[in-house]
């Protein structure tokens, strides 16, 4: 079967392309707004894409409305955000973040977690996840339905135990993200295989 993206709206585009490019990291993005309100929202267009200088992407839609996301006109405002990697343990609350509310009300009170301050930024990072990423806004992208933040890590957070830092490796037999699988299908990362050396 050949798709010709030309014919289709922009809505059947995302539809397959976020249904066949699967599994996909989940970004839970804490920033914070002027009034002092922290803002955690999830978005699986997201990942890693380099090491010198260390740099990670998300990729953020419009509203339905057409207006910008809390996170966006956050990171906008304040060139700040902190990325986390959420784990089974806290899949639904991650998952519950993505729940549209007003900009003076916080997911983070809504859903449970809690929050510290972080080393480098001024937004949170939340306690109950494994792994965050201090981010520092280094380049930004506007299209006609996204934009899109490539932020610099500035600092990283690990769970104690979760790295071996004398190898710079990471224990993967304590580490278990979720990733999304499309529409509200999620997957464990349990199912582990080796091949090659």
């Amino acid at each position: 079967m050949e798709v010709d993206f030309d014919l289709l709206t922009p809505y059947q585009r995302y539809k397959l392309m976020t249904g066949l490019i699967v599994p996909r990291p989940i970004a839970l993005v804490t920033t914070i707004n002027a009034q002092g309100v922290v803002n955690a929202a999830p978005f699986s267009l997201f990942n890693m894409i380099g090491e010198e200088p260390p740099l990670v992407l998300i990729s953020l839609n419009r509203s339905a409305a057409g207006s910008l996301k809390d996170t966006a006109v956050n990171i906008l405002a304040n060139e700040q955000f902190v990325v986390h990697i959420a784990d089974e343990a806290m899949a639904q609350a991650m998952h519950d973040c993505g729940t549209a509310l007003p900009p003076d009300q916080s997911e983070i009170d809504l859903v449970g977690l809690s929050t510290t301050p972080s080393s480098a930024v001024v937004p949170p990072r939340i306690v109950e996840a494994p792994v965050a990423f201090e981010c520092q806004l280094a380049e930004k992208m506007e299209t006609e339905s996204r934009h899109i933040f490539i932020g610099r890590v500035l600092r990283l957070h690990a769970r104690d135990g979760l790295l071996d830092m004398d190898k710079h490796h990471v224990r993967l037999n304590d580490y278990f993200p979720v990733a999304r699988f499309g529409s509200d299908l999620y997957v464990r990362t349990r199912d582990r295989f080796r091949i090659g050396g």
